[in-house]
């Protein structure tokens, strides 16, 4: 198959350098505006490379489109491609207003409409949910996450960063991130409270913490920190009822889970982990693996069973809602 990555930034590269390890027999080629990183992506993964999209369908005829330009700028994009009649891949989206347009393209033109939501292929979150929704009852839980902004993308200024900007500021994208594997686990939110501000000087026209106050249709109940202030990156979830306790620090060999026999806290095995210097941590590239093995393994099925591979996939129509939510936490309404 011959795929074109549009965005060449660091999602786009890694995008790229997985591809190429997992399906070696793939033809790549790239597409961006800027040409320092057309010429870096030429000599680092020796693929063709165009300045637009309409260059690179012209001249190369590719059958996929994967998204990994900045947020906002997705809509139209894959808008582009899907009027070509590429099955597309798209990174997480912070803004839904071009949802109903383009899901209904992809139905037209017989596309494949694959939205990213890395979270939920990580070894952790599936032992999470598997472990919650077992338990069958309903949990509190303590989720914070956070990570000082100028540290995200140490390599360039946060303000030429897309999170810099209020609509798609460092705080919505990990609401973004984060929601679609909560609201997986614990359910559908029920309703909510928001207390939020302004912790840093940086120059942003947005809070930068939020303290949310989660109810979910089951009972559960949460306390999610989200916040672009935090000097050290932190990922840490409490989860707990009289029947369970479970602790993650954002690793897969820091998921434990309490024998309530012994006493003791023990480890959950998940998956491997394969962190890539520059990024923190917590982002494992064994779940970008997963995920594009699954949306690999998704696409072929969509080309013999059509809408019936989306049944159990999070996708379009469920981010709508996720997003209306953030704008609702946002207070955007």
């Amino acid at each position: 198959m011959k795929i074109m990555v549009v965005g060449l930034g660091s999602m786009g590269k890694r995008r790229i350098r997985l591809i190429q390890a997992m399906h070696p027999e793939d033809i790549l080629v790239g597409v961006d505006k800027n040409p320092a990183r057309i010429q870096d992506v030429k000599d680092t993964y020796h693929i063709e490379c165009y300045d637009s999209i309409e260059g690179a369908i012209t001249k190369e005829a590719p059958e996929c489109a994967f998204v990994c330009t900045a947020p906002i700028s997705h809509g139209p994009i894959i808008k582009e491609c899907l009027q070509s009649g590429l099955h597309i891949f798209t990174e997480i989206n912070l803004l839904n207003d071009h949802y109903e347009e383009n899901m209904r393209l992809a139905k037209e033109k017989n596309c494949f409409l694959f939205l990213s939501s890395t979270p939920v292929y990580r070894g952790e979150i599936k032992k999470i949910k598997e472990t919650v929704q077992s338990n069958q009852k309903p949990v509190h839980y303590i989720y914070h996450v956070g990570q000082y902004l100028p540290d995200w993308h140490p390599w360039e200024n946060y303000k030429d960063f897309f999170v810099g900007d209020v609509r798609t500021n460092g705080c919505r994208e990990i609401f973004a991130i984060e929601m679609p594997w909560m609201i997986g686990t614990f359910g559908k939110v029920k309703s909510f409270h928001v207390l939020s501000r302004k912790l840093t000087g940086l120059e942003l026209k947005c809070d930068d913490s939020y303290l949310v106050q989660l109810e979910h249709e089951n009972g559960t109940q949460g306390i999610f920190a989200v916040d672009i202030t935090c000097r050290e990156a932190v990922r840490k979830l409490e989860i707990y009822n009289e029947d369970l306790y479970l602790e993650w620090k954002g690793k897969p060999d820091t998921l434990m889970i309490k024998d309530l026999e012994s006493g003791e806290l023990k480890q959950i095995p998940t998956d491997e982990y394969q962190n890539v210097s520059g990024y923190s941590q917590f982002v494992n590239e064994y779940a970008y693996v997963n995920e594009l093995n699954y949306f690999f393994e998704k696409l072929k099925e969509y080309q013999v069973n059509g809408e019936e591979a989306l049944r159990d996939t999070y996708g379009f129509k469920e981010d709508f809602d996720t997003l209306e939510l953030i704008d609702k936490i946002e207070n955007r309404y």
